[in-house]
């Protein structure tokens, strides 16, 4: 049996903790330092030819970054998808293309200058090991000027002075590779201006069933009915899906001694129109409760009370519903006295 592994009584076995000693066989109180591995010189510590040679390939891996970064740009520019007449087919090779061209631009862009930095600090910046015992924090004057003077020693050791090469070809990529991130979210679409403060819906202008497209009378609702609206015409505009969603109303009548004074004058015969986009996070406004007279939103169950304007009664929405102030034409059927008077939907930096 090991003399490091005896027997315990009830026949299981145990590891010995076995205490380190000195040359004497005394027992020691603990573990010598081993001190650091003696340092290896890299061959461009010790070869001219070699740091030379260093320095290009960083220069080198700099340089492919610029040509990834120039390779997307072209890709992008070059690959066109506005030709009406192009087939399907087409179609899906340009996206394949202008996709691997895209991956591949970028690749070599931002792998260039992460393989350029690691290859730099491996092969052309001091390695030495040093060791620091630590103290408090806050350290004397003179530890503080030691330490401005660490810091630019660094500096001056990453070679950014002495390497020009290095340096300039490092420039040129970090000053390339931002352009496809410009020009990439440019691209997600045209500046919004003042559409997000604006609907389609103006004077005159027809309330008609969402999605059957009938005109509406008075005689037409009831006393707690509600009716999706959309504006008449909203199939014939360009931008036809952004617009219903901003367009987008909920027609509901009620008895008109249970109105707010507020809502009067946008109402016809307690007939009220509101904007069905919840003003918390655009969520469709859909769910009507006839007793209590409130709409619920199904997202994050914001509550809109209609006998006081739509005013918010519960949940995470801060701002009423925009009204649609709504009379008849000369055929009596419902039409807008205009467009909202306020942004439609969830607030925005830019809402006034």
């Amino acid at each position: 049996m090991s003399g490091t592994t005896p027997a315990s009584r009830d026949g299981a076995t145990s590891q010995e903790v076995v205490r380190p000693q000195d040359a004497r066989g005394a027992v020691t109180e603990r573990f010598e330092n081993p001190g650091l591995v003696p340092h290896r010189h890299r061959m461009a510590d010790v070869d001219p030819a070699a740091a030379k040679r260093a320095e290009r390939q960083v220069a080198t891996l700099f340089g492919i970054s610029a040509i990834g970064t120039l390779l997307t740009l072209v890709v992008y520019f070059t690959i066109k998808f506005d030709n009406p007449n192009m087939s399907f087919f087409d179609l899906l090779a340009r996206t394949r293309l202008s996709t691997e061209g895209l991956g591949i631009g970028l690749f070599l862009a931002l792998f260039g200058i992460g393989a350029g930095a690691v290859h730099w600090a491996k092969t052309l910046m001091p390695d030495e090991e040093r060791v620091e015992d630590r103290h408090l924090l806050r350290g004397s004057d003179v530890d503080r000027g030691d330490a401005v003077g660490i810091l630019q020693e660094g500096a001056a050791e990453s070679g950014l002075g002495r390497r020009p090469l290095i340096r300039n070809s490092l420039i040129g990529a970090l000053a390339l590779v931002p352009l496809p991130a410009v020009v990439l979210l440019r691209d997600t679409g045209p500046l919004p201006g003042n559409s997000l403060s604006t609907t389609i819906w103006r004077a005159g202008m027809r309330l008609v069933t969402d999605p059957q497209g009938r005109p509406v009378r008075p005689a037409d609702l009831r006393v707690g009915s509600v009716v999706h609206i959309q504006p008449e015409g909203l199939e014939k505009v360009p931008d036809y899906l952004e617009e219903k969603a901003k367009a987008a109303v909920l027609l509901l009548r009620l008895d008109p001694d249970e109105l707010d004074p507020v809502s009067v004058p946008g109402s016809y015969e307690g007939i009220l129109a509101y904007s069905k986009i919840c003003t918390h996070m655009g969520c469709p406004v859909a769910l009507y409760e006839q007793q209590t007279h409130h709409l619920l939103c199904p997202c994050h169950q914001s509550t809109f009370d209609v006998t006081q304007n739509c005013k918010v009664v519960f949940g995470p929405a801060k701002r009423a519903l925009p009204q649609l102030a709504i009379t008849v034409d000369a055929d009596g059927y419902l039409v807008a006295k205009d467009g909202f008077q306020e942004a439609v939907g969830p607030s925005f930096w830019e809402r006034g």
